[in-house]
């Protein structure tokens, strides 16, 4: 079963000390980020150390600059020379990540879904050539919309999110960043929130939240003893329905067990 990157740690790209840090950090995958968190003046300069960066061998997400801004076009010339990178394109809506994608066609997309318009057309983005996964920016989408991110204000709006990757076979999406990276308790309550809800990871914006990301994913001994008595059963009775602690077991629940044990097997791993 393919290995699915859980904790996702955005490392600002203007920063290239940091890029070892984040390797280290126990996230299953980093992103550098050339949007957000690089001011416009440093633009080139994270561009350039990202690219020195990538040439080295390393695999990561890398976030550029959304397709309606004046750095989009050099960070799509920086992407082609790292066919191994990841393109997390923000701001994602049909036409830029048909744009992007025409632009780079070899290379695995995330569409980071922030704007109400990349919203309605979650259905025809997830059929997108190239796209693995969708992310959630929920700050950005809260921005737009008036929408405040606590409770389950938002949940509508995530369960649309894993609806659509689910039916188009896109991996399990990633949910958008918890900005209280100093609250360890809440960090886990929010990672938890996110898995109880179907999506397959969250968005780090800190080193501190991932450990509570990988947590979150990580099943616990009760589960994996469970999954494997259901794997056993069904081993046992030649691929036909059985029990397990007087439940019916059958095709859906095993499928569960093995993901619970491929959680279990790769909890401890890097995931590219």
């Amino acid at each position: 079963m393919k290995r699915i990157a859980r904790s996702i740690l955005f490392v600002p790209g203007n920063r290239p000390d940091r890029f070892e840090k984040a390797m280290s950090s126990g996230a299953h995958l980093i992103a550098i980020d050339l949007e957000d968190a690089v001011s416009p003046r440093d633009k080139s300069q994270a561009r350039a150390a990202t690219a020195a960066w990538l040439a080295q061998g390393y695999v990561a997400a890398v976030r550029i600059n959304a397709a309606e801004t004046e750095w989009f076009n050099d960070d799509i010339k920086m992407m082609a020379e790292a066919p191994a990178a990841i393109v997390m394109l923000p701001k994602a809506d049909l036409a830029s990540l048909m744009e992007t994608q025409k632009a780079l066609p070899d290379h695995s997309l995330i569409a980071l879904i922030e704007t109400v318009k990349g919203y309605k057309e979650l259905e025809r983005v997830a059929e997108v050539p190239g796209l693995t996964r969708i992310a959630f920016g929920s700050i950005d989408f809260g921005t737009e919309t008036g929408i405040t991110d606590d409770a389950n204000a938002m949940t509508s709006v995530r369960t649309q999110i894993i609806i659509e990757s689910c039916f188009a076979n896109l991996e399990p999406p990633i949910d958008g960043v918890s900005v209280a990276f100093q609250d360890a308790d809440q960090m886990e309550q929010d990672a938890f929130r996110t898995r109880q809800l179907g999506f397959g990871g969250k968005l780090c914006i800190h080193p501190k939240q991932v450990s509570a990301v990988n947590k979150s994913f990580q099943p616990d001994s009760a589960q994996v003893d469970w999954a494997k008595r259901v794997v056993a059963a069904m081993e046992s009775s030649d691929g036909g329905a059985t029990t397990v602690d007087g439940k019916m077991v059958d095709k859906p629940v095993v499928i569960q067990a093995h993901r619970i044990l491929a959680d279990f097997e790769h909890s401890h791993e890097r995931t590219l």
